[in-house]
Formats: structure tokens, sequence, C-alpha cells
């Protein structure tokens, strides 16, 4: 693994370094130089307040004026009953439900905060639902919706369809097919993008691959296979801009990747069935659900050392999740327990066990700190 000071601005992503054309170490006395600057942001992404955290302006309740009288909710996509369960996060209660198509996998927040999306693949339906009222307003027909995704300029919408080995850009809004973007792996289901917002990585779950996307061109770059294949699953980039981690639900733990060189340069081992990501509103943690052994794993990412792991009481199956808008409670469905898990980011203690219908999986809490939405169950930036 490449050592990186913490005293250094990420390289490949905001940095602009002045290198001596004989090296770091200079040319004597030579005076000559010359700039080596990163690509520039994606047009239209709005800057990134602090190059050294690319979540700086989602930290604790740093709210847009857009999600201004959203309903505090948890909403619960169950994928064998089609049913979304909704949760106050203040009682903990069920507190409405309403059907939508088969097998709704997650629920995104628009790029724009606008609106919550619910993907069913095998109902091959988008449905939106309005964050003051809590409930749908519109279904559209949309080909095997497994994920959803918005470029960080907020040009397109991503529609991840899984079974179809493809990445879609729509408009979104109106979710009008613009251009389809064909994979060469198997199972393509969890993306993020780089700082620059000029490229996203994706995983490939049935094939133990990451893909690479060019967003500025929408077009597939390479691929590369990750070490013992493995099952990957949820992606994250770290503060500083410098790794993705890929969580490995066979190998039981995450995958480090070069953001810059696409290459995999370290791994680290957290628990059995390893698969959600989250960042700590302050961007110094990392929480890891491990679905295998119903068990949260805490990563301190300055060091890169696992520093905490929660026990569900009684066992459990933490599948995906958010963190509430004060960073103080960690949600997680509990996949194959038919309940939904509240945990306190303090002492880990559980706060909640909620009951639900059967398959819980990409829940959302919402509403979220941050200005846009770059998609899955709500990672903003």
């Amino acid at each position: 693994m490449r050592n990186r000071s913490s005293a250094l601005a990420p390289i490949g992503t905001f940095a602009i370094l002045s290198l001596s054309l004989c090296g770091l170490s200079g040319c004597g006395n030579s005076n000559s130089s010359v700039q080596a600057q990163s690509p520039a942001p994606l047009p239209g992404m709005p800057p990134v307040l602090d190059p050294r955290n690319i979540y700086s302006a989602a930290g604790a309740n740093m709210f847009s004026d857009k999600v201004k009288g959203h309903l505090e909710r948890v909403y619960v996509p169950n994928n064998v009953t089609n049913i979304i369960d909704v949760i106050d996060p203040k009682t903990f209660e069920i507190v409405d439900s309403f059907p939508v198509d088969r097998e709704p996998q997650h629920v995104t927040p628009s790029w724009d905060l606008r609106w919550l999306w619910i993907g069913a693949d095998q109902g091959n339906t988008l449905t939106k639902v309005d964050p003051f009222t809590g409930k749908k307003v519109a279904t559209l027909p949309i080909e095997d919706p497994y994920n959803l995704y918005f470029t960080p300029d907020g040009k397109f919408a991503i529609v991840v369809a899984e079974r179809m080995r493809r990445l879609d850009f729509r408009e979104p809004d109106s979710m009008k097919l613009v251009k389809s973007v064909s994979v060469p792996c198997r199972g393509v289901d969890h993306m993020d993008f780089s700082a620059d917002g000029r490229y996203a990585i994706a995983t490939c779950e049935f094939s133990g691959e990451m893909v690479k996307i060019d967003i500025v061109n929408q077009k597939y770059v390479s691929k590369i296979t990750l070490p013992k294949g493995g099952m990957p699953q949820d992606v994250k980039l770290s503060p500083d801009g410098t790794v993705f981690y890929v969580a490995d639900m066979e190998n039981h733990g995450m995958h480090l990747i070069d953001s810059d060189r696409f290459e995999v340069t370290g791994f680290i081992a957290t628990g059995k069935g390893c698969h959600g990501l989250y960042i700590s509103r302050d961007s110094k943690l990392m929480y890891i659900s491990n679905r295998g052994e119903g068990s949260v794993s805490v990563l301190d990412l300055a060091t890169r050392k696992l520093i905490k792991k929660w026990q569900i009481p009684g066992g459990g199956s933490p599948d995906m999740g958010g963190l509430s808008a004060d960073g103080k409670t960690l949600w997680f469905s509990g996949r194959y327990h038919k309940e939904v898990y509240a945990i306190d980011t303090d002492s880990g203690e559980l706060k909640a066990r909620i009951k639900v219908k059967r398959g819980p999986h990409g829940l959302c809490v919402w509403p979220q700190p941050g200005r846009y939405s770059i998609g899955h169950t709500g990672i903003l930036r």
C-alpha cells in the first residue's frame, strides 16, 4: 500500500503540485519548473468546500434550504412483500406503509433533493415520493432499476440495470433515456464517483470485478478483477479522495483501490459478509455492516485501522442503511430478519429494533445534510 502524508493535499483530485523538472528533490540551482495539475472538476459540479474532505458540505445538521419542511422519516423497501414501510425516527414506530411494484431495492434522494425515488427492478418501475408528505406521486416505467445514482453535476441520473449489464444515463427528472452503456461484467450494482466527478467505479457482484466509467463522455473505460474474485458490494470514496473502499461479502472485508491508478492496494478484514459502508458526519470514521455475522465494524479513516466492533444483541443481518442528520444514530435494514436496527454511534448500543415486512433492503434516512445527492440510499456532498 502506498503511504500518503496527511499534510499533503490528495494527488490526482484537487492538488496542484509544483514539480522540478529533475523531480521532487530538485535540480541544483535550476529555477526551471513545471506545473502539474489534475483535470478540472466535472463542469457544473458544485465546488468542494474543503479539498481535504469531499463530504465537508454534509456535516451534522448542515441542511440545504431545499429540504426545509421535509418529513423526518426512514423509508424501508421490503423486496419480498413489495411494501414500503415508513418509520418515524423519533418514536421508532411505523407510521405509514404503501405498495410499489415487484422487488423494491433502494430508496434514493434525487440530485436536487426534491424527490425520493424507489427502484423496483423486477417490476421495472421507478416510483417518485414527495418528501413533504411521504406519499408516492408518480410511477414511471423504467427497465431494471436495481440501483440509482446521479452524476455530481446533476446532468444525468444513472439507472444501474443489473440483470441487463448496463448503466443507463437518463434525464434526471423525467427519466427519459439518453444513453445506455454496456459493462463487460456480471452483477453491476453499486457505484461511487471520483472527487472531481469525472469518473465513477462500480462493483460487479457476480464476477468479482470493478469497472471504471467515464462520466464526461458516458462510456466504459476499463475493469479490474479483485484478488480472490470475491463478491463486491458497496463502494465508498475516502474523504480525501485518494482511496475507494469496496465491501466484499465473500472475502469478509474491504479492498482498497487507489483512486488515481484504479489498482487494488490493500485489504482490511472486517467481519463475515462485509456489505454496507457509511461515513461519519465528521468524516473521521467509517461504519461497516457485516451482514453475515450481525455486527458493525468501525474504521478510523486516518489510520485505516478498525477500532471497534458492535454486535447486534441476539444476532441480525445488517445490510444497507444510513446515518441520522446529527450523526448520532446509525440505521440498517435487517435483510433476513424482517427488522430495522437503530444503533447509537457513541456507544454502539442498539437503540431500537423495529419489525418490518419481509426482505428489507436499501433504506433511506431522510432528510440528510448536504447540497446534492449522488444517489444510492443517500450519499450527499
